[in-house]
């Protein structure tokens, strides 16, 4: 297994920062690493997700869990492993967001997929956190 985590904290308030998650198909107003991304079916476990990282071919994911205000997180099965990633949102102590932004690749290769594969996919994630709590501030 290979993990990876950006965090962030916001005084935006956690409800912004979900309905702005829930959203899929607005995720290109923010995330600039999708091309295209459409929900193909209602915003509910088991729906796919079909998305086009820039410069690359489309995959699907399939939403696996949904904790409406809390968690968001969706799988992407990719040459013999499973990325799953995961939006997780509290609300602190004072009342600021904290939102957690995980990828966990697991299967069989994911010994030698996650050292290869995970450090390009989470490259850009301190920057598509910021992007989500500027579009979700508006």
């Amino acid at each position: 297994m290979w993990v990876h985590e950006h965090t962030a904290e916001t005084a935006v308030p956690r409800e912004l920062i979900w309905k702005t998650l829930a959203d899929i198909d607005g995720w290109t107003a923010w995330d600039t690493s999708m091309a295209a991304i459409k929900l193909d079916g209602p915003f509910a476990v088991g729906s796919r997700v079909l998305m086009t990282p820039a410069g690359q071919d489309p995959i699907e994911s399939t939403i696996v869990e949904i904790t409406p205000g809390e968690r968001y997180a969706d799988e992407t099965t990719f040459n013999g492993a499973t990325l799953g990633f995961s939006h997780t949102l509290s609300t602190l102590a004072d009342g600021t967001t904290r939102i957690v932004h995980r990828l966990e690749i697991t299967g069989p290769d994911a010994d030698r997929l996650g050292p290869e594969l995970g450090p390009m996919i989470t490259e850009d994630f301190p920057e598509a956190m910021t992007a989500l709590i500027a579009h979700a501030a508006r």
